[in-house]
């Protein structure tokens, strides 16, 4: 009974066992203000970076087409959506590449084209009455025409410039019926290298 009424005037003993840590009272982290400094830091200095960096790649790496009509056909459909590099070297344009540029001729100044390059600078091109082409007295194998019309023509294509045609020669406004049938190289932008869309066409151009 002693016992009873000593320990009852005691405090109870509320000390962490030994090896338990005491719980700290961590202060919540206030949310900081939106100030501009921190506007910038975070948003705008990031997504102006990305800008730069997409225009720098678009300008000077590659960039995506869209083939405006059919002439490419059934190479390349029209509406396609193609993936093209930037050509720096114009040394390095081989026929039967197919090219991006902005037609000069005035019937259609400024306007991108998709064609095929047929004439490098200096060659002689020949088209006769079948719609065979020769280039410096080669007979050319032109297996991606599948849709032929034939105009008989010649062209001495100048130094610094090209000769381009459609596939779809049926159908195809190229350097046969334009005003001014060449394309100097400065007007060159890019050699298209495989199909984006449709999904159905995608793949290498060949």
């Amino acid at each position: 009974m002693t016992d009873i009424i000593e320990n009852a005037g005691q405090p109870e003993n509320t000390a962490p066992a030994a090896g338990e840590k005491k719980p700290e009272n961590t202060p919540k982290k206030e949310k900081q203000p939106m100030t501009f400094k921190r506007l910038y830091k975070e948003w705008i200095l990031p997504f102006g970076l990305e800008i730069l960096a997409l225009f720098l790649i678009v300008k000077f790496v590659f960039f995506v087409p869209i083939v405006p009509t059919g002439s490419m056909e059934p190479t390349i459909a029209e509406h396609s959506a193609l993936f093209a590099l930037r050509v720096h070297d114009l040394e390095k344009l081989e026929r039967g590449d197919i090219i991006v540029f902005t037609a000069e001729t005035p019937e259609l100044a400024g306007t991108t084209l998709i064609k095929r390059l047929i004439g490098l600078p200096g060659d002689h091109v020949e088209i006769d009455e079948n719609g065979t082409v020769t280039i410096n007295g080669e007979v050319q194998q032109e297996s991606y025409v599948v849709y032929q019309y034939a105009i008989p023509s010649e062209f001495d294509v100048p130094e610094g410039y090209y000769l381009f045609m459609g596939d779809n020669r049926a159908n195809s406004m190229d350097s046969r019926y334009w005003q001014n049938p060449y394309v100097s190289g400065e007007s060159i932008q890019g050699r298209a290298i495989f199909t984006l869309f449709p999904f159905s066409n995608f793949g290498k151009l060949q």
